[in-house]
């Protein structure tokens, strides 16, 4: 991977085009990391529904354990692994709720199931076994025939880079690794070692 451009959201547009071709299963998959107010991390997995110039965005329950904790920490990572390519992409940045619009407009695209499911599930709390599906069929019932609306505790959220690593495997396990850091509004590039 050659550095230039210079603009690691280029790099990364090119990347997951080639993830979306070659990857068997789940190309938009990346890691979410975060902090709690203890300092404590966590780690899951979550989607990526978009991505531009500005960052890339994801959907969740605003209540879930995971938007309470940007609430407390606003410093977030994702890592992509493409395993069939070789290939990782980390990024560190600040993560920021998308507008209401942004929102309303994914969740409309979204499979009525899955409308449902947001509705009827409250992310991360505890629950009896049962209790689930019957929330669902609950919130079935109150929309039944009409359109299923965004529940105002769910929308998107953008990670704002302001540091990209690709991570391009190699034999001999001399990986390439390059990094951009945004520093005063322009982004620096720099090689590491393996």
């Amino acid at each position: 991977m050659d550095l230039q451009p210079t603009d690691p959201h280029t790099i990364f547009e090119a990347w997951y085009g080639d993830a979306v071709s070659h990857e068997p299963r789940v190309p938009n998959a990346m890691q979410l990391c975060t902090v709690d107010a203890r300092g404590r991390p966590s780690c899951r997995t979550v989607l990526l529904k978009g991505f531009d110039v500005q960052g890339l965005v994801f959907y969740t329950n605003h209540t879930s354990r995971k938007a309470t904790q940007f609430a407390q920490q606003r410093e977030v990572a994702l890592l992509f692994h493409w395993k069939s390519l070789e290939r990782q992409v980390h990024v560190e940045g600040r993560v920021e709720p998308v507008s209401s619009e942004v929102s309303d407009a994914y969740f409309a695209t979204r499979d009525r199931g899955s409308q449902l499911g947001a509705w009827a599930s409250r992310q991360s709390a505890t629950r009896d076994k049962g209790q689930l599906e019957k929330a669902v069929e609950e919130m079935t019932r109150r929309f039944a025939g009409g359109p299923v609306p965004r529940p105002e505790f769910w929308g998107g959220y953008r990670v704002v880079p302001a540091r990209w690593e690709f991570w391009q495997g190699k034999p001999d396990r001399l990986h390439e690794r390059r990094v951009f850091e945004r520093l005063n509004g322009e982004w620096t590039a720099c090689r590491l070692d393996p």
